[in-house]
């Protein structure tokens, strides 16, 4: 019985350190989509809008390891300013995390925006995209996939160039700018 008991004990104990509370994009996009400073989309890779016979073997691929892209936005008004600091200064700490790699960084001050990725370079699971600027507010794109690589996401954006984008899917980003 006190065997019993100790097992338990210490299977709970070890759930509970496994847990992961650390701050993450996930966790960050989750709490905060309801939110009314906030815009939340979901955007699949049907947003491209392409036709897939027209693609060459390395475009396929490229466009096989993109999953979805999740777009989270804080649209910043003059009633709000306190909070935009607030939540963009949580998702500076977030990006500071050593998982989150750095690619580029753009900008100076209050305005700006950088790149980053979670993975290896030849496997990257998340592409993170953090713009912000005071006047409007911020957005952070996460680009989800399965094996992508520099090199697929530099193919991905050349196909964008030639896709016709679904804009109904992007609809709720419109207020974002004006």
């Amino acid at each position: 019985m006190k065997t019993r008991v100790f097992t338990l004990a210490l299977i709970a104990l070890l759930t509970l350190i496994s847990c992961n509370s650390e701050p993450s994009l996930q966790k960050y996009f989750v709490e905060n989509n309801e939110k009314k400073d906030f815009i939340a989309i979901d955007v699949s890779s049907n947003i491209l809008n392409i036709d897939k016979a027209k693609l060459s073997a390395e475009q396929a691929e490229a466009l096989k390891s993109f999953d979805k892209m999740n777009i989270l936005a804080f649209k910043a008004t003059d009633k709000n300013q306190a909070e935009f600091e607030t939540e963009r200064t949580k998702v500076n700490a977030i990006l500071k995390n050593p998982k989150y790699q750095q690619l580029m960084k753009v900008g100076s001050g209050k305005d700006g925006a950088s790149i980053s990725y979670v993975g290896t370079d030849e496997n990257i699971e998340e592409f993170v995209v953090f713009a912000n600027r005071k006047e409007n507010g911020f957005a952070v794109v996460r680009v989800l996939g399965k094996n992508m690589n520099p090199n697929n996401i530099m193919t991905i954006m050349s196909v964008l160039q030639k896709s016709k984008i679904d804009m109904e899917q992007l609809k709720p980003l419109q207020q974002l700018i004006k």
